[in-house]
């Protein structure tokens, strides 16, 4: 079961992910995308990189 705190940490966790620079071919683009996940039973942000 997921409570605040759980929601919190990995929210801080996905903050912390984004600071770090990602490895990839300049030029590339972040794509933010928001997606509904039955096991958490909320809306979840997929963060990718597209060249």
């Amino acid at each position: 079961m997921m409570n605040r705190r759980m929601f919190l940490a990995g929210t801080a966790a996905a903050a912390g992910a984004r600071l770090v620079p990602v490895v990839s071919k300049p030029g590339g683009r972040r794509v933010l995308t928001l997606v509904y996940d039955k096991s958490l039973g909320m809306m979840r942000a997929v963060d990718r990189v597209v060249r």
